[in-house]
Parts: structure tokens; sequence; C-alpha cells
């Protein structure tokens, strides 16, 4: 199993100060999410020989290794061109972690067009999901054969607003790309969202699953749906958060005792986003109890 954290909270360092960092924090990996001068969110890869040499020389100076890269760009849309931007960046993005030496990258379901377009995915009238996975299979018959030659695995997790947002069909869509390059990610802060019982959702995924984010969260469905209360009253928005363990509701000793028992040995990665002020707090208390909960379960 590798703990990884993702050093969202840290975005401000240089890549070259990154591993440093992660490695003071007491990890050895890094899940590297989309930053401004890497994989940049939906815009194309801001990556260049030298900034891959030096970006590995400091890795291999602070003994950190990258346990995976997580590009963000619109596969999931109805408009083409935004579609075949997103598959040519996804392309140049599998080519940087070959370059890299990386065997992992995870993403998200995707949201759909953007906003600007007018016609974005909206979740609660459930427009556009029929048009959303339409170009997420477009996309996935060009990606998966590529993922395959070049011996990469894809987690693909869904997330609120996404097209698909619940454990089911995500798991099915999944298994339906029938590739043992393309698995699942269960994001724990997104619980509530997959549905409502953790045990049975961690039983139901586990031929698939290969990756899981730590973070926690409360039930936005709890205490009459006003566990988080939003201004003004009936506002379209929902709230889902990334808190240290211990902060939210998610039952953490049935989770961690459930991955022992479904026997899962993949990457687990420290997701927090809520304590920017505090990230070093954070990302070394996060370290401590993930291995606190792997030690209490995985004999």
């Amino acid at each position: 199993m590798k703990i990884a954290l993702d050093p969202f909270m840290h975005r401000h360092l240089s890549l070259e100060d990154l591993p440093r960092k992660v490695k003071e924090l007491g990890y050895d990996h890094i899940e590297l999410s989309p930053r401004g001068d890497f994989l940049e969110w939906f815009k194309a890869p801001r990556v260049f020989p030298d900034r891959i040499k030096s970006f590995k020389k400091a890795l291999k100076d602070a003994e950190v290794e990258v346990a995976t890269l997580l590009p963000m760009y619109r596969w999931a849309s109805n408009d083409e061109d935004e579609r075949k931007a997103a598959i040519k960046h996804w392309k140049r993005a599998i080519e940087i972690a070959v370059e890299m030496g990386v065997d992992t990258m995870n993403s998200e379901f995707g949201r759909g067009p953007h906003p600007d377009k007018g016609t974005c995915y909206c979740c609660h009238t459930g427009s556009m999901i029929e048009a959303c996975e339409d170009a997420w299979w477009r996309s996935m018959d060009e990606l998966v054969p590529i993922l395959e030659r070049e011996g990469i695995q894809l987690n693909i997790e869904p997330h609120p607003e996404d097209w698909v947002e619940t454990l089911q069909p995500s798991v099915d869509l999944i298994r339906t790309v029938n590739s043992k390059n393309v698995r699942f990610l269960y994001c724990t802060p997104h619980t509530f969202y997959f549905g409502d019982d953790t045990v049975a959702m961690l039983r139901e995924c586990a031929d698939v699953l290969a990756h899981v984010h730590i973070a926690d969260t409360f039930n936005h469905k709890a205490s009459s749906g006003l566990r988080y209360i939003i201004n003004p009253p009936g506002s379209s928005a929902r709230v889902h958060q990334h808190l240290n363990i211990g902060q939210g509701e998610v039952p953490w000793d049935d989770f961690y005792r459930t991955l022992a028992e479904i026997g899962f040995d993949g990457i687990m990665t420290a997701c927090v986003f809520a304590w920017e002020e505090r990230a070093d707090e954070s990302g070394i208390f996060m370290r401590a109890e993930m291995q606190r909960y792997v030690d209490k379960y995985f004999k």
C-alpha cells in the first residue's frame, strides 16, 4: 500500500521545493493534483524537458516518488471541440507520466462543457447526462488503448456535480470498460453523495477498487438537510468538505475495517483542502491518523 499526500494546500511551493516539504510531513509519495506549473486545470500541460528534469532531481534528492498524476480535462464535454482538446491534453499528460516513470493516473468522470457555454450539466435537473456519458465513452475509446500500451493505470472517481456522482453506475461503467488499466477511486469526502452505507459500498466496488482519497466531511443530508446551512434558503447550492479525520461524520472504523476485509492494497491519499492556514499541521496529523487506522485493521 502507498500512502500519499495531495499537496494542493502547498501549491505555493515550487515543484523543486515540494518533494522536500512532502518528506518533512512524513510522506514518501505525492499525488500530484493540478497546478499552474505542471498539469494545469483543463488547459494544456505546462511541462517541458528542463522542468521534468529539475522536478525528477528534487524527487530523487528528497527520496520521494510521485504515486500518481491527477489531470483534469473536459473529456466528458458534449462540445466536440472541447472534448478533442481534452483528449489532446490527456495524451500529453500520459506522455509526461511515462517520462516521469509514473505508472498511475487518476481523475474524475467530469462535469461536462465549460459553464460559459451556457449548457453546463446540472445534477439537480439531470440535464445532459446522456450527452456527457456519450462524450466520455468516445474519450475512453481513444484513451484506453494508449493506457494499455503504455502500462498506465487510470483510477476514476465520481464527484459531486459530475454527470455521475454516485457509486452506481460509476462502478458498472468501469467494469464495462473491461480493462485492467481502468479502476475505481473511492473518495471518502464524497461518501454521502455516493450512498448511505459505507461498508456495503466498499464491498460492492471491491473488485475494481484501486485507490482511496482520505478526508472527512459532514453528511449534508442529515439533520433534515441542515447539517450545512446555506443562505438564502432554497438555494440550489450543495456542500461537501475535505476535513481532517475526525472533524466530520465518515465512519472511519467501518471504512478501514472493510478496506482490510476486502484486501485493499492500492494507493491511499490524504486530500484535505480546508486548512491552508495550517497545512503543515494537517498533513502531519493525517499521516499519523491514516497509519494508526492501517495498523489497527491491517494485521
